[in-house]
């Protein structure tokens, strides 16, 4: 070794030592990627099962829900329950809830004077829910009432009755 310059073979010497490890071949990464890629799916697996007791849908209200008419609610005066897509009337004739979703594409219509107006396509409805003007290719749908103890009714938006079926109120 002259001036402190190791020759090539020393260098080799050096790299070939029992101490470095052998080079990985082409079969054993494959096997080792193989290995690696199973136990990643089993993990992710594992986690996708453990997420199954928890329903992935909310729970929506029931169908079937109690309204009370406010005592100044006047014959032909439209009273919407809070978060219900319902229009619920009095007058001579009895108690009798319309559908508020517009048989277009489901928007929520808005009652007015002269009946409903869908806000989304401009669907307009009279009184007693029957189309005026499309493009809402069907009448709103009149829904189930039951009378209970004093002004209290029991609405079904699940049921859908015929057009001037009422409650006796």
């Amino acid at each position: 070794m002259e001036g402190g310059m190791m020759d090539a073979d020393a260098l080799d010497r050096e790299e070939d030592s029992r101490l470095a490890p052998e080079p990985m071949d082409r079969r054993d990464f494959l096997g080792l990627s193989a290995c690696a890629a199973a136990a990643s799916a089993l993990g992710f697996g594992s986690l996708g099962i453990l997420r199954l007791p928890k329903p992935g849908v909310l729970s929506s209200p029931s169908k079937k829900f109690r309204v009370t008419l406010p005592e100044s609610l006047l014959p032909g005066q439209a009273f919407v329950p809070q978060g219900r897509p319902v229009a619920v009337y009095r007058d001579d004739g009895g108690v009798f809830a319309i559908s508020l979703v517009c048989t277009h594409l489901g928007c929520v219509v808005k009652p007015t004077a002269e009946g409903f107006e869908c806000p989304c396509h401009g669907s307009r409805f009279g009184p007693g829910g029957l189309v005026k003007r499309g493009p809402a290719p069907k009448a709103l749908p009149w829904l189930s009432v039951k009378p209970v103890a004093g002004r209290s009714v029991i609405v079904d938006e699940g049921t859908a009755v015929p057009n001037g079926t009422k409650a006796a109120a």
